[in-house]
């Protein structure tokens, strides 16, 4: 086995012995800032199987995010029994909110892709790997200079976890409805 191999292990099945490391670990993330940069990533295998290079250009975010639902924005003009609750229900998964919001600060960057790094019983933590548009040797290598002439995939759904999202995982029998888009869909039919 090589290294990566075992480092997939161990996250696959964490020993007995490291869950107060883990716990340490989760407090020193939760003193840290929302959207925190880091140097290396945590999981070394999935971010390399997903783009990561350790070199110039690559930007790796750590991102909080908070579990539990959504709430809509006050109502104006009264309360009745009419009026809509608070809850909102995202289409949108945890980690798909998480690169939308990792990519914000970074306007001249663009999303590869993110991993699950940990959670607790109030928050989800995703790692982002970010790509610098601008960067001379993103652009002269071409099996990432492809990222260099989309714009917002994040935002735009394009990524893993924006596909995820909206159902594109599936195709066939039962998936008519999902593509180009929900949207899409529903105004070629007129609903």
């Amino acid at each position: 086995m090589g290294m990566y191999k075992y480092i997939r292990e161990t996250w696959k099945k964490p020993k007995a012995n490291l869950k107060e490391f883990w716990q340490a670990r989760l407090r020193e993330w939760k003193a840290q800032t929302v959207t925190f940069r880091i140097e290396h990533p945590t999981r070394l295998d999935k971010a390399r199987s997903l783009g990561y290079r350790a070199k110039p250009g690559y930007i790796l975010i750590r991102q909080r995010v908070d579990r539990g639902g959504r709430q809509r924005s006050h109502d104006i003009g009264g309360r009745r029994s009419k009026h809509y609750g608070m809850r909102k229900d995202l289409d949108m998964n945890y980690r798909a909110v998480a690169e939308q919001r990792a990519v914000k600060p970074y306007p001249n960057c663009e999303v590869l892709n993110s991993y699950y790094v940990g959670e607790d019983g109030l928050s989800f933590w995703y790692e982002v790997i970010l790509i610098d548009k601008a960067h001379p040797q993103i652009l002269s290598d071409p099996r990432i200079n492809w990222i260099c002439s989309k714009s917002g995939r994040a935002h735009r759904g394009l990524t893993s976890a924006g596909r995820k999202s909206r159902g594109f995982r599936h195709k066939g029998k039962g998936t008519e409805h999902l593509r180009p888009s929900r949207t899409a869909d529903r105004k070629r039919r007129k609903l």
